[in-house]
């Protein structure tokens, strides 16, 4: 869901990071003989280069400006690739960073292998209080709180509003108008309708939550993906392919969904916050009222979209603590959450910051909050970060017609039992 710095790049950027974090001139707390807060904090970032990026690296820029003493090692590592390198970095106890931007559904699962630290009694987690209660949910595992939320998302119908307009038509509201919409789109304009990712399965979670399913059931340990609603949420995905209403492809998903959008080639996508700032860039919205954003059509049975977000955790073997409990507090603020609001329009996690200048009156934050509301939390578990990989191979091969629904769930659902052992 994330774009990234070039692995050659990443190479220098995590040798930098292996000899800057814990280094020998650190205090095990990260203050100076006086109290003040000094030494490294070596923080991994996963947002978007050259969008995203700038704003917290900024943010980082200005902790340091209020901590002299304190020296942020900034490192973009690609979202797609940072779960298994801190993995790897905390197991062999080398590299790893003392902070670093957890997608919500790993933050479980460090904290079950002993990587991240708990937090509470830490600066951390000042005014906890103040967070959205279903972005702290996917903070605690075992009754510990492990990360600080720093933003939440969910996804909507991203669309052009000059193609619908050409073509006479309004936004869909359920699966059945999408299709009708596109047919329309495509007569009128020779657009198509809709760009449907294929190559990663967290965009057809609209669809089985649509028709009310859902990967497990973690209350029960049950497996449901490959239950009845799971069959009826592939059929609808690769009808929409084979009927037309929307294309696909198996690979570079993000790269080509967003120029599709971006130069006019089709009408809508389904996207989150995080690719709001990205999508202006294109020539279609260079006017920015042209973009329009609207809830995921409903399936037969209901609507919903998947809670997403990230959050910030401290690596429970930091040589930095102090410094490192203070940097994710500053990062996690309401006055740092509002900046992102406002520069990004990424959702805070605080409260609070809902009513702050730049985020009560941004109008893409005023569309998702309501839909985050709604949204449909993932079950918190280590391995739900686990669940994408079969999912999405077999997702891809039902959209590209190498198997059918039902197969393509049933093998899902086969590698999940085996994933989740004893689980139903």
């Amino acid at each position: 869901m994330r774009r990234g710095i070039t692995a050659t790049a990443l190479a220098a950027t995590l040798a930098l990071a292996a000899t800057a974090c814990g280094g020998d001139d650190e205090s095990p707390t990260g203050r100076s003989a006086g109290g003040e807060l000094s030494g490294t904090v070596t923080w991994w970032d996963t947002s978007t280069v050259g969008s995203e990026d700038k704003v917290f690296k900024q943010l980082a820029e200005d902790f340091e400006k209020k901590h002299p003493k304190v020296d942020v090692k900034y490192v973009n590592v690609p979202f797609g690739e940072a779960q298994n390198k801190f993995k790897n970095a905390a197991q062999s106890g080398s590299g790893a960073p003392d902070v670093i931007r957890s997608e919500v559904a790993w933050t479980p699962e460090f904290a079950d292998l002993g990587y991240l630290a708990p937090l509470e009694g830490t600066p951390a987690l000042k005014d906890e209080t103040d967070f959205l209660a279903q972005a702290a949910a996917s903070t605690k595992y075992n009754g510990k709180t492990f990360a600080v939320p720093q933003v939440i998302d969910s996804m909507g119908v991203f669309y052009n509003k000059k193609i619908l307009k050409a073509a006479g038509v309004e936004v869909p509201t359920t699966i059945a108008e999408l299709k009708t919409v596109s047919k329309t789109v495509k007569d009128r304009t020779g657009k198509t309708g809709l760009y449907l990712r294929g190559d990663d399965a967290y965009w057809f979670l609209s669809f089985l939550y649509g028709e009310g399913g859902n990967l497990v059931d973690a209350e029960s340990k049950t497996v449901t993906v490959d239950d009845a609603a799971g069959v009826r949420a592939m059929t609808v995905v690769k009808d929409l392919v084979d009927s037309g209403a929307a294309k696909t492809d198996a690979t570079d998903g993000w790269e080509n969904m967003q120029s599709s959008f971006k130069d006019g080639e089709v009408a809508m996508m389904i996207n989150g916050p995080w690719a709001v700032t990205d999508t202006y860039g294109g020539a279609e919205f260079k006017d920015r009222a042209n973009l329009g954003i609207a809830p995921v059509p409903a399936g037969s049975v209901a609507q919903g979209s998947p809670q997403g977000g990230h959050n910030l955790a401290v690596y429970a073997g930091s040589k930095n603590l102090d410094a490192s409990y203070a940097f994710t507090e500053y990062m996690t603020s309401a006055e740092s959450q509002a900046k992102v609001a406002e520069e990004l329009s990424l959702l805070p996690t605080r409260t609070s910051a809902y009513a702050m200048p730049g985020v009560a009156d941004n109008e893409i934050v005023g569309f998702f909050k309501p839909v985050v509301d709604k949204a449909v939390e993932r079950p918190w578990i280590p391995e739900t970060g686990s669940l994408f990989a079969p999912l999405v191979t077999e997702y891809t091969k039902v959209l590209t017609g190498q198997t059918t629904p039902e197969k393509g769930v049933g093998s899902t659902g086969d590698a999940y039992r085996e994933l989740l052992k004893g689980w139903k």
